[in-house]
């Protein structure tokens, strides 16, 4: 037992320790565990630790993540997606396994090993690409967008792909591993389908999937509700699990994939009531055993092969990078992804992925890799995922600047000029510029997104393409006349720069900026802009008068609450952005604390009162 503790100590610390940093260093989660492993790896050695029993107990995680994948396909989405995601998702897949597979062909591998090789090294890392562009504010990019797209196929692809790899089994590996192990490659034990017809045996198997989707469909929502009625959280959590652990118990009796039958059931109950139970209460375990996975990935890497194949290594790894980012970029071309989008594209998503070490341990289960050969595709991979961070260095500081000048050479004439600008033109500044338009002031929007400019010109709203961040722009459209500038664009490092530019440049310029939270209100402070609205916040007091008026408040005495609470919270937000420096957390600073109490407690205590004081008044 103390083995056990000593064990599962060293790879939760090494975790603990490992991810954070690699988090603050921008590398990811994914990269942290791997770091993790590899640090750790030479301890599990010394311990005599069976990491690839380790592994295939993780691999559950897997399963789990699949799950959670299936949950989150909903119909309406898939179809909104269609055209990318099966044109950018379907191309890049097929044509980078078809273009590695066919190197490895070259190169004398058979043609078993060839396609499981392409298909293996196919696959990005929907874990870094993801949290990268969701950190970088891109997710909302043609770039993100179209990567999106693509990463959603590959998750999506994994399933057929494990589905497909047993087939390519070399017959002589078949041979010798039949009737010994199940389709993952673990010990089986039991078998529904051993010594079946081959007719009897895929009879079994259609059964099982069918009794998957029949009772996701039919008897788990009984169930749930049963369990829901004991009133105990953890045991609702306990059904959770249930229900994935004997999913893939059958699956795996009839000889498939536990993580087919896992994604199977996600989408039979992605319309359910218990999805988002189901997802908070899977989440957390799936997460723990991914991240164990990965760090027995990193513990199981070989030095001493890479240190022999060093050269080998790096030249494969910068081919897959090549190959994989040349592919991307073609099809960014095809799918009219554009300027600084398609190199974000192509360089974001040319890494391998951590679905490549999953199906390297599945094919190396059912003997379609030979040890060495995994060994160098797990380094490969490994180390293109370490790349991931300095391409998207890359790309801000040499891409996404060229992108930025050939917008300045393609950006519209303005021709026009009035007295108010709206920078941003997307679901706020779109609102925002209407309602100033029809109460008969002229505007001049400028908006980088093509397809959203298109739309408003056919409606009859004049727009022009540009980046409203340059001060050759700005002044083309008239800032040193303009009454209004309204800086509503979506990226809060630019609504920062470009409120600094104009307060510093045009003081006689108002200017009402859009914040994304509080924080950034105390940025926008501090760079001289005293109109700040956050984006979120009129919505909250919204919601807040209509909560008062379901509880039975009258519409005028609600509005009324609203309007004094609302005051309340812009003196507070007032007086912390007049100290607060920003970049730091206020709440930290004692002296801060207190020069904010000495407004918050008698503004609140105030608010208090009148609140009370209209709640009780007259009711019609």
């Amino acid at each position: 037992m103390t083995d056990v503790f000593l064990i599962a100590f060293i790879l939760l610390a090494a975790g603990v320790i490992a991810v954070p940093l690699a988090t603050r260093f921008g590398l990811g989660s994914v990269l942290g565990y791997l770091i993790a492993g590899v640090a750790i790896g030479p301890i599990l050695n010394a311990l005599g630790v069976d990491v690839i029993a380790v592994q295939h107990f993780a691999e559950f995680g897997v399963v789990m993540m699949l799950f959670l994948v299936g949950l989150e396909l909903e119909p309406p989405v898939l179809w909104s997606m269609r055209n990318r995601l099966l044109g950018l998702g379907g191309g890049q897949v097929f044509l980078t396994a078809a273009a590695i597979g066919g190197g490895a062909l070259f190169f004398g591998l058979s043609w078993q090993l060839a396609v499981t090789v392409g298909l293996i090294l196919a696959l990005s890392s929907t874990a870094i690409v993801l949290q990268t562009l969701q950190e970088k504010g891109l997710m909302r990019s043609d770039g993100g967008q179209a990567g999106f797209s693509v990463l959603l196929f590959q998750d999506i692809a994994v399933i057929p792909i494990l589905a497909f790899l047993p087939l390519l089994a070399l017959p002589d590996a078949a041979h010798d591993g039949a009737g010994h192990e199940g389709a993952d490659g673990h010990d089986a034990g039991l078998s529904l389908v051993e010594g079946l017809a081959g007719w009897q045996a895929g009879l079994v198997t259609l059964a099982a999937v069918a009794a998957v989707l029949v009772g996701g469909s039919y008897l788990t929502r009984p169930l749930f509700r049963m369990v829901a009625s004991a009133g105990l959280r953890e045991l609702f959590s306990a059904a959770a699990l249930l229900i994935v652990i004997a999913i893939s118990l059958l699956m795996s009796l009839v000889g498939l994939s536990p993580a087919l039958g896992a994604f199977l059931a996600g989408v039979v109950l992605a319309n359910s009531e218990y999805r988002h139970e189901l997802e908070a209460d899977i989440d957390p375990f799936r997460g723990l055993l991914l991240g164990l996975f990965f760090i027995t990935i990193g513990a199981g890497i070989d030095f001493a092969l890479m240190s022999e194949n060093l050269s080998t290594i790096l030249s494969l790894t910068v081919g897959v990078l090549v190959v994989k980012g040349a592919i991307l970029f073609a099809l960014a071309r095809l799918f009219q992804v554009e300027g600084a989008d398609k190199w974000l594209f192509s360089l974001g998503l040319a890494q391998a992925g951590e679905f490549g070490f999953v199906l390297i341990s599945f094919a190396l289960s059912n003997r379609l890799l030979p040890g060495e050969i995994a060994s160098i595709l797990q380094l490969v991979i490994a180390i293109s995922m370490l790349a991931t961070p300095g391409l998207f260095i890359l790309w801000e500081r040499v891409f996404a600047a060229r992108g930025v000048t050939q917008q300045e050479a393609e950006a519209d004439d303005i021709d026009q000029v009035a007295p108010v600008i709206v920078c941003g033109c997307g679901r706020m500044g779109g609102i925002i510029q209407n309602m100033i338009k029809t109460a008969g002031y002229e505007t001049t929007v400028i908006d980088y997104n093509s397809k959203q400019l298109e739309a408003m010109r056919r409606i009859g709203f004049r727009v022009f393409f540009g980046d409203a961040t340059r001060p050759d722009l700005l002044a083309a459209a008239g800032i040193a006349r303009a009454k209004l500038v309204i800086v509503a664009i979506d990226n809060k490092d630019q609504i920062t720069t470009l409120t600094r530019y104009i307060v510093e440049n045009y003081p006689q310029v108002h200017v009402i900026a859009r914040a994304v939270d509080r924080p950034h209100v105390f940025e926008l402070w501090a760079a001289g802009c005293r109109d700040v609205i956050r984006e979120t916040y009129d919505s909250s007091l919204r919601i807040a008068r209509s909560a008062y008026e379901a509880l039975g408040i009258p519409r005028e005495q609600a509005e009324r609450m609203v309007e004094v609470l609302d005051e309340a919270d812009k003196k507070v937000t007032r007086a912390i952005a007049e100290h607060a420096k920003p970049g730091e957390l206020w709440y930290e600073d004692e002296g801060l604390v207190r020069a904010v109490n000495r407004v918050r407690e008698p503004a609140t205590a105030h608010a208090a009162r009148q609140v009370e004081e209209i709640r009780r008044g007259p009711r019609s």
